[in-house]
């Protein structure tokens, strides 16, 4: 009479030990949890974003340095693989080598070696892990941006790009594109009325209001985790590369509301791209006349593997896919192309004189 339910409890019992043991055996092993922020990362940073959104922070050219800069910002976990591309590019006419700044953030997990020479050596800044589908792509974003707004008060624009992107044009155009062709932002009502004068600076990055996973990328934190600071009708998608505006620069680093937000971790790591959410959210809330709401990095999203774009292998590296790539429906050209796998820096190198640096 009371042995049936002590013998019924006893195989219970067994049978959960059992399934604990043999779960992970049947069912594979669970997917890793997003990389979080320590609060000794959180700390760093918020001094180093303290500093440079602060009102005494440079933000005026000096008299010795009257003419803006472009502060090129590499965001990287592997080598460099198009060093030598870029080196030429930035290198490629005198008159410009004072009309810009390097950054790069190398994930220091990666190991990644510094150069010795050129324009990368000396130009990495300090440096925390970074890891998809997490927020940390956002902290060392805005680790570069503060960087190089307190690093010189002629840092301008702000352009990232990533380890697998390379330039489409010379350093002469994307300097003129940025700063003195008034038309070359097809999408500006001002450009009309300009009479040659470029009239204002817009900050280029795609801010995108629709989507078919924009619901899903809104809740994969929960369905009420973004509230109150980020409704439903305010959150936006876009590339994770983008030329910002010094102005937008500060705005990023000085925020503190949607930052709370957005460093909460993912349960649906699929539809998590928080790197691709956060600086659309911000700018469309915080100056969506003064952003351009596209991007100057093409991108190739056929065929997209797990969330990544095409990868451009060596066989299609050729003067027309240049060309083709320039291509715009928005500005008189892209800028900046991914994603390329590193083999292709020798055939790119081949065209850079004769095509790619060829305006």
């Amino acid at each position: 009479m009371y042995r049936s339910p002590y013998i019924l409890s006893l195989a219970l019992l067994l049978s959960l030990s059992l399934l604990f043991f043999l779960g992970p055996r049947l069912l594979g092993p669970a997917p890793p949890l997003p990389l979080p922020i320590s609060p000794s990362d959180e700390s760093d940073d918020l001094s180093l974003l303290r500093r440079a959104s602060s009102p005494i922070s440079p933000s005026r050219l000096s008299s010795a340095s009257r003419r803006p800069k472009i502060a090129f910002l590499f965001l990287t976990n592997t080598p460099l693989h198009f060093a030598p591309l870029w080196q030429r590019f930035f290198s490629g006419s005198p008159r410009h080598r004072r009309l810009f700044n390097v950054y790069v953030h190398a994930d220091p997990s990666s190991n990644v070696s510094a150069p010795a020479d050129g324009v990368f050596a000396g130009r990495f800044i300090a440096a925390k892990r970074t890891a998809r589908a997490s927020p940390t792509l956002i902290s060392a974003t805005r680790r570069l941006l503060a960087t190089a707004i307190l690093d010189d008060p002629a840092n301008t624009y702000f352009a990232l790009v990533s380890q697998y992107c390379v330039p489409l044009h010379s350093l002469a155009y994307v300097y003129r594109s940025l700063f003195e062709a008034p038309r070359f932002d097809l999408t500006d009502p001002d450009a009309s009325s300009s009479h040659g004068v470029l009239l204002r600076f817009r900050s280029y990055i795609e801010i995108l209001s629709r989507s078919k996973s924009l619901w899903k990328r809104y809740t994969s934190r929960g369905r009420y985790a973004m509230l109150p600071e980020v409704p439903f009708e305010q959150f936006r998608v876009g590339s994770q590369f983008f030329v910002l505006t010094r102005r937008h620069a500060r705005a990023v680093v000085r925020d503190r509301k949607l930052w709370k937000k957005f460093r909460l971790p993912c349960y649906q790591e699929n539809s998590c791209y928080p790197e691709e959410h956060y600086f659309p959210t911000l700018l469309s809330m915080e100056d969506p006349g003064g952003c351009t709401h596209y991007t100057l990095t093409r991108v190739n999203w056929t065929g997209t593997v797990n969330g990544h774009p095409h990868t451009y292998r060596p066989p299609e590296v050729s003067p027309d896919l240049i060309h083709r790539l320039r291509s715009s429906n928005y500005s008189e050209s892209y800028l900046f192309a991914r994603k390329f796998s590193p083999d292709c820096l020798e055939p790119l190198m081949s065209i850079a004189d004769k095509v790619i640096f060829r305006d």
